[in-house]
């Protein structure tokens, strides 16, 4: 058992570092190629952000095992939400600011429920797996016109304007990207490995595995960079680049993850996993909703989030071991 974990945990820092220098090597070297820093936050930062759960979709897939990417989504959804957004809450309020940020929250809503209608009859298929994919490519070019859109003074500009690399030659940028890339892929194919051996081992689902274990792992990175964000009082980043993460996981996740291997889904899923996904979604989208004037994510509301997270967690867990 002590190898499997020591996979796991192998993995998992392989994905965070991996994960750190593939954001880094696509950021600087969209900026070498003249592409607007809010441009990159939106479009690239958030794809990038999502490689790990890309990765993992894939080798999973590729596998026979697609329970485990879609796990990894709607878990990763779960836990950017209740634990990173109630964490980063919690230690400073997070003021939205951003107008940009305030549309693209719908648009998250809305992939949200597209996801919950190709769930509804327990079987993803390739077609279904092709029409995510094809709202991906839509949802990118609406967030390209959106950044290019947005008034100047928005001050989510500044925040990414701060956080994208300047000054990295286009060759060191390339190499970061590709480093980047090898890491994450010897990362994705490690925690997989190692989650199967947990769930054949523990006698569970590789999608409660996914959803606990592996959504967890893979989103350290936005923990990381929504916490320095807040820290730093990059609000329009603590809280964007979650929106952004979550979009990519729910279109590119799963799309992938259907496209290479159509199955059932797993009663579980939409008993239960598929609709407390959405209700995390829902509740953002009404607590940084404007209704006051002033758009902000309290700390007690970071304090709710966090707290439906940890009893959503518990009771899985609960409801597994009883199982056995």
């Amino acid at each position: 058992m002590s190898g499997i974990i020591f996979e796991v945990v192998a993995g998992l820092v392989l994905l965070i570092w991996g994960a750190d220098r593939f954001v880094h090597g696509a950021a600087a070297t969209a900026r070498n190629l003249g592409v607007a820093p809010l441009l990159i936050g939106l479009t690239v930062v958030a794809f990038a952000t999502s490689a790990p759960e890309i990765l993992v979709s894939i080798v999973a897939s590729l596998r026979g095992d697609p329970g485990l990417a879609f796990g990894n989504a709607i878990g990763s959804n779960i836990v950017n939400i209740g634990l990173v957004l109630g964490c980063v809450a919690i230690i400073r309020p997070i003021e939205l600011r951003s107008a940009t940020l305030r549309r693209e929250m719908p648009a998250l809503l809305a992939v949200s429920l597209l996801t919950v209608s190709l769930f509804l009859d327990s079987y993803l298929s390739r077609i279904d797996g092709i029409v995510m994919l094809t709202g991906l490519v839509i949802v990118m070019i609406w967030l390209a016109r959106l950044g290019m859109r947005s008034a100047p003074s928005d001050p989510i500009k500044k925040d990414y304007e701060a956080e994208i690399p300047q000054d990295v030659t286009m060759r060191l940028a390339i190499i970061w990207l590709l480093v980047g890339v090898v890491t994450l892929l010897g990362g994705a194919h490690l925690l997989v490995d190692g989650s199967i051996e947990i769930a054949r081992f523990l006698g569970v689902s590789d999608v409660v595995i996914g959803i606990l274990l592996v959504a967890f792992g893979t989103s350290l990175p936005e923990l990381a960079v929504s916490l320095v964000s807040a820290l730093k009082g990059e609000y329009g980043l603590a809280i964007g680049n979650i929106v952004g993460s979550n979009i990519f996981n729910l279109l590119a996740v799963i799309g992938i993850a259907a496209t290479i291997a159509p199955s059932a889904l797993a009663p579980s899923v939409l008993s239960l996993h598929i609709f407390v996904m959405v209700a995390f979604t829902l509740v953002l989208f009404a607590m940084t909703y404007d209704y006051d004037g002033k758009s902000e994510l309290s700390r007690i509301e970071g304090f709710a989030l966090l707290i439906a997270f940890i009893a959503y967690d518990t009771y899985v867990v609960l409801q597994n071991v009883r199982m056995h």
